[in-house]
């Protein structure tokens, strides 16, 4: 398969690309300042752009999308932007424009996270973005066409990234970023839809 993995240079989707390598597909990577591609999340134009470039995919990944931590009780509507933009719009709107660029068959794979399910201090923005994320996952399933497929993964904080953020998920267990990934395989590889792969022990 012809996969796109957004955000393949991170922690998570380095872990990924690894995985899908592993099984002999083709993996193009992109970001916002890394990758085989550029691409803005926040901007519907660059997603549009970068699909142009790509041309037809059997799979696209999002392991991408920002958040800022702030207390709910000191947070403005600015604050919230960044979620809003990036990590809800900015992966809906790659699965809306993504849609077109998928061959009959394909899938859709974005990412949501613990922090809707485990709360965690200044984490309700993070919380809004996965929450609507994953509904979003849920009813689109219902509407899509030629065999295409959608899922979600939600992972829980990773062990490559616990020590600098325990302060904020004491009582955690965390979890490698190798299970994450394979969530994601079986998204790309399996015959489900509609499903959030929540990887949390």
């Amino acid at each position: 398969m012809r996969i796109i993995v957004v955000g393949g240079n991170g922690t998570i989707g380095k872990a990924v690309v690894d995985v899908l390598k592993a099984e002999n597909h083709e993996v193009i990577t992109a970001g916002r300042t890394s990758g085989d591609l550029s691409v803005d999340m926040t901007s519907p134009e660059s997603i549009e752009a970068m699909f142009q470039k790509l041309g037809a995919v059997d799979a696209i990944v999002s392991t991408a999308g920002a958040a800022k931590k702030v207390n709910v009780e000191k947070m403005t509507p600015k604050d919230l932007h960044l979620a809003v933009e990036s990590k809800l719009l900015g992966q809906i709107n790659l699965a809306l424009i993504g849609q077109n660029y998928l061959r009959r068959g394909g899938s859709i794979t974005l990412t949501t996270g613990i922090m809707k399910d485990d709360p965690i201090a200044n984490g309700a923005s993070s919380a809004m973005a996965n929450g609507g994320v994953a509904a979003f996952v849920k009813a689109a399933a219902v509407d899509f066409t030629r065999g295409i497929r959608i899922n979600c993964v939600s992972p829980n904080v990773l062990e490559e990234s616990y020590d600098r953020l325990k302060d904020s998920f004491k009582g955690f267990v965390p979890v490698p970023a190798s299970r994450v990934a394979a969530a994601f395989l079986k998204s790309v590889a399996g015959c489900q839809t509609g499903q959030e792969y929540q990887v949390y022990h």
